[in-house]
């Protein structure tokens, strides 16, 4: 099974808003997935201040839908999200491969084939579409 890491900052709307409002770039992701069963874990650090409940109201029900967990405590030192979703798939069964959508780069590895990396001052864009689409359609690895 493929799992997606999904982080809201810097991917689903810039990081630095200006004029664009959160969750911006949500449905260039919710096109993306449309008619894709892909189980989404949120990997953001919203998770430490919104229920589940409050992340899916926040996003297009494309999206939500696919929502089937967090991870879990925040994790200290080098590479914290990266630490993160290794301490979450330590606990699944039958993941097979996995991709992060982040635009953290440094609380990654600088090795790590998983992290699908967005600019965080646009958020996510055709780029990471691609690598998503492309990552989904080929066989597990």
């Amino acid at each position: 099974m493929k799992i997606l890491f999904l982080d809201f900052d810097g991917v689903l709307h810039p990081s630095s808003l200006g004029t664009d409002p959160l969750f911006s770039k949500a449905s260039l992701l919710s096109m993306a997935l449309y008619d894709i069963d892909i189980p989404i874990v949120i990997s953001s650090s919203w998770r430490f201040t919104h229920s589940m409940k409050e992340l899916k109201e926040k996003l297009p029900s494309e999206i939500s839908k696919k929502i089937v967990d967090v991870t879990g405590p925040a994790v200290m030192g080098k590479h914290p999200r990266y630490n993160e979703i290794v301490n979450y798939l330590a606990t699944q069964k039958d993941i097979a491969d996995w991709r992060a959508l982040d635009d953290s780069y440094w609380e990654f590895p600088s090795t790590c084939p998983q992290l699908i990396r967005c600019n965080s001052n646009t958020g996510i864009n055709i780029r990471e579409i691609n690598a998503i689409t492309n990552w989904l359609i080929a066989p597990h690895s």
